[in-house]
């Protein structure tokens, strides 16, 4: 019995989410405040996260491309390389954002940035946020499956 509260603290470190990288080569990484500078400037946010937390909130008029699902369309020809694109996640835990950005820049964009703090951060700032199913600022139509 003594070993189970020592075993307990051994092994909570292992439990702990692991974070997303700092960096994604070939993307710049931004922080909430140069987040919403890009925001203001009309920069595309993609947010990757599941439509379950889509749905509870997600940044204003962000295009919802979940990573599992969606995000695949960015491959596609029609959509411009030049385009600014802001790509993000829940937080620093979520490597999701990463794979993502990873993604867009093999795609051939050039101007990705990584929102690496994501959502949560936004949401603290107070920055416009939505909900529901649909994105309100999508300037490009994509086309359905």
């Amino acid at each position: 019995m003594r070993l189970l509260p020592l075993l307990f603290f051994c092994l909570v470190p292992l439990l702990h989410a692991q974070e997303a990288p700092l960096e994604v080569k070939g993307a710049m990484t931004v922080n909430v405040l140069q987040a919403r500078y890009l925001y203001e400037r009309g920069a595309i946010f993609i947010d990757v996260r599941p439509t379950r937390e889509w749905t509870w909130g997600h940044i204003h008029g962000a295009l919802h491309l979940e990573l599992l699902d969606r995000f695949q369309d960015l491959e596609q020809p029609h959509w411009p390389r030049q385009i600014p694109l802001v790509i993000y996640c829940d937080s620093d835990v979520c490597p999701h954002g990463a794979q993502a950005v990873r993604m867009a820049v093999g795609w051939g964009y050039r101007q990705v940035f990584y929102f690496r703090e994501g959502y949560f951060a936004w949401q603290l700032q107070d920055f416009p946020q939505g909900k529901g199913l649909q994105g309100e600022r999508l300037v490009l139509n994509l086309p359905d499956r």
